[in-house]
């Protein structure tokens, strides 16, 4: 059986068809990790590519 560490509390998850949160050990961490998504707290690093939809439609 194969052990992760949660990305959201660090504690040990199991990796398996069993644990269907994986990698996060629980529902609670996944909803936690993506609310820090949708709020932005996390990003995926890089310049963003417009502005704002206003920027995007005088583009096109």
């Amino acid at each position: 059986m194969m052990y992760v560490k949660c990305p959201e509390c660090g504690e040990q998850s199991e990796y398996s068809d069993k644990n269907e949160h994986r990698p996060f050990c629980s529902r609670r961490c996944q909803l936690l990790d993506l609310g820090a998504w949708a709020s932005e707290d996390r990003k995926i690093a890089g310049e963003k590519v417009f502005e704002s939809e206003d920027d995007y439609d005088t583009r096109h």
